[in-house]
């Protein structure tokens, strides 16, 4: 029988990554203005996200889930929404052609905030202060005052999200996302990057099949799913006070929804069965993703979905992978077994970034986009061996033009690390690498259904 449960139930539990403020006072304000404000996704948005993340667990679709490390105050604005909207949308295209299936976009966008930390201090030239813990938390420079947990960056960051969600909509609905328009993006790209030459065969069969459609009569004018898309927000559901403010009863069920976002994930460092952030999340109907690293054992996991998803219901979880590369093998496999054993109903996801971060020469993190690339090959290799199905990719990237992981065609080296290093925490794709990584995927998509063809 599964335990009652309710939205503040977590305060008795062991809390990990988060903040102790110091004015309780202060902290309660914040808790009570937001708990009073509108929820900034909908019930109904999240149940229809769960239908669809059912059908990629179902093998019927594929999820394609992006965004930022960590969301900032500071770099806020309608072109830095936009830029990376757009790179999510070129993604989803190519992707959707490689796979010949539905793509699912979700965003790391409007609340991912708050960042779990290695250590809760840091120390630079002697002096100890606390970790920067996200824009939601404190600040980043680097003074006793910034490092401070100030319970007002909450409203801020609720203001923010209100604002990102404001505008992702207007873009997903208003016609800036059909499908032509998107492509001829994609198209230009191939054609003007040196070094895109090996993808713009891919591209002109994706425009030859658009120029089919369009002499067919089969466009955004006529078909309605081809002028708008279906784009949804997720974040790691980290700062709990947050969490709990903008909870929500579904008007429909009954049941209690997570309203800072359409799907929420626990991390890595946080996913303790008894922990409080596992508690949270299991008594909200959102989808939940949950972050599996190397430490993961198998008997962990199988506690973590039976508590997590006690129906085992299709859509409700997702299990995100994130070994790094080389070591995909060693535990992938384990866990899929344990997995299809206990007919656990799962999307799997691979996230091809936390596992492959390194320091430069240079001094900065990077991610190695060799790296990156090579654990999504292996994650495709090992469920192409286990007969299970690879539901998606997961990574940190921006829409911005930053030089913070190298390689790739345009091959940013780490002499180049310092002409556009602007992450506020770890280092992400840029635009170009994202577009580079999106074709990769769809050419392994496209393998597994020429696989699957051969062997019926």
């Amino acid at each position: 029988m599964t335990a009652a449960w309710s939205r503040n139930g977590w305060r008795t539990k062991e809390r990990i990554q988060m903040p102790d403020y110091t004015d309780a006072e202060a902290l309660r304000s914040v808790e009570a203005k937001l708990a009073s404000y509108p929820p900034l996704v909908f019930a109904g948005e999240a149940r229809r996200l769960r239908a669809e993340l059912a059908e990629v667990a179902n093998g019927q679709a594929f999820l394609l889930q992006g965004g930022d490390c960590a969301e900032s105050f500071e770099e806020f604005s309608a072109d830095l929404i936009r830029d990376t909207y757009k790179v999510m949308l070129q993604m989803a295209v190519v992707l959707t052609f490689g796979a010949k299936l539905p793509v699912v976009k979700i965003g790391r966008m409007a609340g991912q905030f708050a960042k779990p930390r290695s250590a809760p201090t840091e120390v630079r030239n002697g002096v100890e202060l606390p970790s920067y813990r996200g824009d939601i938390v404190n600040e980043i420079g680097f003074t006793p005052e910034a490092r401070i947990p100030d319970p007002a960056r909450m409203l801020q960051a609720y203001t923010q999200a209100a604002a990102s969600l404001n505008l992702l909509r207007a873009f997903s609905q208003g016609g800036f996302a059909d499908i032509a328009r998107v492509h001829s993006w994609t198209l230009g790209f191939t054609q003007d990057a040196p070094g895109y030459e090996k993808y713009h065969a891919l591209a002109n069969r994706i425009h030859e099949s658009l120029e089919f459609m369009q002499a067919a009569g089969v466009t955004g004018d006529t078909v309605d799913s081809l002028h708008r898309v279906d784009f949804y927000t997720s974040h790691e559901a980290l700062l709990l006070e947050y969490e709990e403010a903008l909870c929500r009863t579904d008007s429909t069920t009954g049941l209690p929804v997570a309203g800072s976002g359409h799907m929420i994930w626990i991390g890595d460092r946080t996913r303790q069965p008894d922990g409080a952030h596992v508690e949270f999340c299991r008594g909200v109907q959102n989808p939940i993703g949950l972050k599996c690293g190397p430490s993961i054992s198998e008997d962990d996991l199988l506690r973590l979905i039976g508590t997590l998803n006690p129906h085992n219901e299709a859509g409700r979880l997702t299990l995100i992978a994130r070994f790094g590369a080389g070591n995909v093998g060693e535990h992938l496999p384990r866990l899929i077994r344990a997995v299809e054993r206990e007919g656990a109903k799962v999307v799997w996801s691979c996230d091809p970034m936390h596992g492959n971060t390194i320091k430069s020469e240079s001094g900065y993190k990077t991610r190695p986009f060799e790296r990156v690339l090579r654990e999504v090959r292996e994650f495709f290799q090992i469920h192409a061996a286990e007969g299970s199905y690879p539901g998606g990719v997961h990574f940190e990237m921006t829409g911005k033009d930053v030089t913070e992981c190298t390689g790739g065609v345009r091959a940013v080296a780490d002499e180049d690390l310092s002409d556009r290093y602007h992450t506020a925490c770890d280092p992400r794709l840029n635009a170009a690498q994202s577009l580079e990584l999106a074709f990769l995927v769809a050419e392994e998509l496209h393998h597994r259904r020429e696989a699957q063809r051969a062997a019926v």
